[in-house]
């Protein structure tokens, strides 16, 4: 008989609960627009920060908020590339003198170059 009783239902899918009676947090809608010309309202509590950028929900792409401030720019770091980061341990004349010293080893024959141990069984 006890399995007559739940036939149909979906347990844990479904709340009997009902919201009478609850008061809910109070709540500001905001307004987003898209550049693809989609408008559409998000619910937010009062207290909540509100973004600026909100993705569109009809297309996805990045919507603004409607009669908001514009977001502020986030300072960024600028690329360091290895050369940035090589001339800030050492100045051009010092890596003139490497480069010159390895040309000379190069040139002179004196390189000691290591051979792999599987590249000697068939040498």
């Amino acid at each position: 008989m006890s399995e007559r009783a739940l036939r149909g239902t979906r347990l844990g899918a479904t709340s009997y609960e009902t919201d009478r009676g609850i008061d809910l947090a109070p709540r500001q809608t905001v307004e987003y627009a898209c550049q693809n010309g989609h408008r559409f309202e998000v619910p937010f509590s009062v207290e909540a920060e509100i973004p600026h950028i909100w993705e569109c929900r009809f297309c996805g792409s990045e919507a603004l908020l409607i009669d908001g401030d514009e977001p502020e720019e986030k300072k960024t770091k600028p690329v360091r590339t290895h050369w940035d980061m090589l001339m800030e341990r050492r100045t051009r004349e010092e890596l003139e003198e490497v480069l010159a010293e390895r040309l000379e080893v190069l040139r002179s024959g004196r390189m000691n170059i290591a051979v792999h141990p599987r590249d000697r069984k068939t040498a």
